[in-house]
């Protein structure tokens, strides 16, 4: 136990420094203001947007040169959309990791 006690010690201290400099660090920076956030929200909207639209486009342009029994529009607005949110996550992640790696760098 004492063991224990003394590396929470050690490690404390350290997470203290880091989150102090993490805020020093956000008020020296401050060029993310409000319109930065919202503008993330319509990239990603756009991200999910634009294939979606691509892919009903398409099932509509299959439907009426080829019509089946099957809606190739609501098969494909289904693909778009997973197809849009997979290119949104795949956004946000890099955006993310761009986050973490500037966080590291004091």
């Amino acid at each position: 136990m004492p063991d224990n006690l003394s590396k929470h010690r050690k490690t404390f201290p350290d997470a203290v420094d880091n989150v102090e400099k993490r805020k020093l660090w956000a008020r020296e920076k401050k060029k993310d203001p409000i319109w930065f956030g919202l503008g993330m929200f319509g990239v990603v909207g756009w991200a999910v947007a634009i294939p979606t639209v691509l892919c009903i486009f398409l099932g509509v342009w299959i439907d009426l040169r080829w019509p089946g029994p099957y809606s190739w529009t609501l098969m494909l607005l289904v693909a778009g959309v997973a197809l849009g949110c997979l290119n949104a996550g795949f956004w946000v992640k890099r955006e993310k990791h761009s986050i973490d790696r500037e966080r590291e760098e004091p």
